[in-house]
């Protein structure tokens, strides 16, 4: 899939027009606060090129998951609007609804440069304590009438194109003008630059829990890379596969046999641990290392130092490197030692393109103090995980391709 002749915003006109504006405002609250703005941050470019163009801007966001009415109360956008007015220092209109004559009559008023935020499109989800699912499951009708609201739409949420709902996929369809926004576009050029023309060797890194939720991503980059380093609870199936025994570690028994095809048909591209960081209890204990097998009562929850050594040797020299999942239980000082040290590997490495998945690998960086040591930090989990499985984006093939 070419992303790259999808529109853009240099493609559009936008003075006196319109504009909605899909962004990914779903940020991480604690007792009503948001913790973390970085998805607020990565948004300003495209909303500050669009008021210096001249455009009315309506914003549109999902805020978490919408199951009941009970929910809407926790999870509005107002504390967003309000962090965003702050962050832009431009006022921001927040209208505490999705649709309705309060808000038509607020879009037929303003001005140009202005800026409407709309109320979480995932109460959409939820009417009368009925979950309908109109935003998630992409209702044409609520497409259609979001649709008629603006005359342009914009895509600038990354993190939410590989799911086709009304306030993306929906909009698009029904919209007479659509392009990406300045943030997806940079997403998609720096995930093609890592995945579809990559300077070689080109290594992938590859983490997290369980190799089901991997699979793809073997799949579509065995053929692709010079390397690939498996660290993570997904490395226990590939031991098991290997008739190692792995104590009480994550187990996915039903893909035991997958895992073995993999190693067969890699030719040597799959580099496996060869030592683990151990505890008898999933918690922060002092950490017990033990070569490939481990003995019984005992689980896997890092990488352990021979594996660092080995895989910091695999890395000298990698012109691209791509990674997503952390190597251990990283939220655990004790076992976090195997993703610092893999993201200071990759950091040290001189004329290298370095993207990370986002996910928890992303988090896992930008907590280790990495954020600007990338070449380019995901904003997407699920988004650019289906990227590197080769999946089409909904969100991002409904938008229109450049004439």
């Amino acid at each position: 899939m070419d992303y790259n002749k999808k529109k853009t915003l240099k493609d559009i006109q936008v003075l006196d027009k319109k504009v909605l504006v899909r962004v990914d405002f779903n940020v991480p609250l604690k007792d009503g606060q948001i913790t973390d703005d970085n998805r607020i941050q990565a948004s300003l470019p495209t909303i500050k090129y669009l008021v210096k163009q001249g455009a009315k801007v309506i914003l549109l966001s999902h805020l978490g998951r919408i199951k009941s009415e009970e929910d809407k109360k926790t999870k509005s956008l107002a504390v967003v609007g309000q962090r965003l007015e702050k962050v832009l220092g431009q006022k921001v209109t927040f209208i505490p609804s999705t649709r309705g004559e309060a808000l038509e009559n607020a879009i037929e008023n303003m001005k140009n440069g202005e800026i409407i935020l709309l109320e979480n499109t995932r109460f959409e989800d939820v009417k009368d304590n009925q979950v309908i699912k109109y935003e998630s499951k992409n209702n044409p009708e609520l497409g259609k009438y979001w649709a008629s609201l603006g005359d342009v739409f914009v895509n600038d949420a990354f993190g939410t194109s590989h799911r086709a709902h009304a306030s993306n996929v929906g909009i698009s369809t029904y919209i007479p003008a659509s392009a990406v926004g300045l943030l997806v576009e940079k997403e998609l050029q720096m995930l093609a630059k890592g995945i579809d023309n990559p300077d070689r060797p080109f290594v992938a890194i590859l983490g997290g829990a369980k190799v089901s939720d991997k699979i793809g991503v073997i799949d579509n980059l065995l053929n692709k890379v010079d390397k690939i380093l498996i660290g993570g609870g997904m490395a226990y199936t590939f031991f098991a596969a290997q008739g190692h025994k792995i104590g009480t570690s994550l187990l996915e028994a039903d893909k035991i046999a997958e895992a073995k095809r993999y190693l067969e048909i890699a030719n040597g591209k799959i580099i496996l641990p060869i030592d683990s960081a151990t505890s008898k209890t999933f918690s922060n204990e002092k950490a017990e290392f033990y070569g490939l097998d481990l003995p019984d009562g005992v689980m896997g929850l890092d990488i352990g130092p021979k594996t660092i050594e080995l895989f910091q040797k695999e890395l000298i020299g990698a012109k691209t490197v791509v990674w997503n999942g952390p190597m251990g239980v990283s939220e655990f000082s004790h076992f976090a030692q195997g993703t610092t040290a893999v993201a200071e590997a990759i950091v040290g490495l001189k004329n290298a393109f370095t993207l990370i998945g986002g996910g928890d690998s992303a988090a896992a960086a930008i907590a280790l103090g990495f954020k600007d040591d990338f070449s380019w930090i995901s904003t997407g989990g699920g988004a650019s995980l289906e990227y590197m499985e080769g999946k089409v984006l909904p969100g991002i093939d409904a938008i229109q391709a450049k004439q």
